[in-house]
């Protein structure tokens, strides 16, 4: 089976036979900037993509290697007034939510600049994997405007202190204290990048689908609940699993494999 491929605005989509797809952010400059034309094309990319069940694991990039994303587009946001602004961060929000509950893994492939809402997008993402010379920072109050909507997720990532820092001083970090605070997952030097990320999206491809949308649904659960419930409730997504045939697939074949092994 060959891949499917698709394109709208300032996107483009791939997806393997083995479910493993690739959207790369398309024509919006070398720092790959968010402007509302671009979050337009990729949450239309992003809603079709969500619909298709054939899709195991999603990797995000830019069509540039100079950054993930650099930010949002400040030469739009320059002649926002409220009202606009409001509609403006909304849709990134919009995005952002987008990736947060897109119901496969989705993993961010971060070879330069990540910074303001391309951070906010990053950390949509359940995994971020970046090159070693990348940079990261918040610097909205550089320009006069706070650090909003998917920033929230940054205390509880990397806690109270380097989220102030981030937030507030609009500095930047590199990524051995991006990973040292746990920003990211990975930092590989630039030449090992698509390596690193094909072989975690492999590894995602190569476990049962059902399995990995039903976990990523628990953890999206357990940051909105209490702890007991988010416990009480997981004892029917458990039995729930054995509906789907892959305990009995995976755990027969784990099974045979030490039989073998014996023999």
């Amino acid at each position: 089976m060959q891949a499917q491929t698709f394109t709208v605005d300032h996107a483009s989509v791939c997806v393997e036979s083995s479910g493993i797809a690739t959207l790369t952010i398309e024509d919006a400059g070398v720092l790959n900037i968010l402007s509302t034309p671009v979050i337009d094309g990729l949450r239309v990319a992003l809603a079709r993509l969500a619909k298709d069940a054939s899709v195991r694991v999603l990797v995000l990039r830019g069509a540039s290697d100079r950054a993930f994303v650099a930010g949002a587009d400040i030469a739009e946001m320059a002649g926002l007034d409220e009202q606009k602004a409001r509609r403006f961060i909304a849709n990134l929000r919009d995005l952002c939510d987008a990736v947060r509950h897109f119901p496969a893994p989705v993993i961010a492939r971060i070879p330069g600049w990540c910074l303001g809402g391309g951070l906010e997008f990053a950390l949509a993402c359940d995994l971020r994997i970046c090159a070693d010379s990348a940079q990261f920072g918040m610097p909205e109050v550089k320009v006069g405007i706070p650090s909003v909507i998917h920033a929230a997720l940054m205390p509880r990532l990397i806690g109270a202190a380097n989220s102030a820092w981030l937030l507030l001083t609009g500095e930047l970090i590199d990524a051995a204290r991006a990973r040292e605070w746990g920003l990211v997952n990975q930092a590989v030097p630039m030449d090992r990048l698509d390596e690193t990320v094909r072989g975690l999206a492999e590894s995602f491809a190569a476990l049962g689908p059902a399995v990995v949308r039903q976990q990523k649904a628990l953890l999206r659960r357990w940051e909105t609940v209490p702890v007991d419930e988010a416990i009480e409730d997981s004892v029917s997504e458990f039995g729930a699993a054995f509906n789907t045939g892959e305990p009995q697939k995976f755990m027969n074949e784990f099974l045979e494999r030490k039989r073998q092994q014996k023999s």
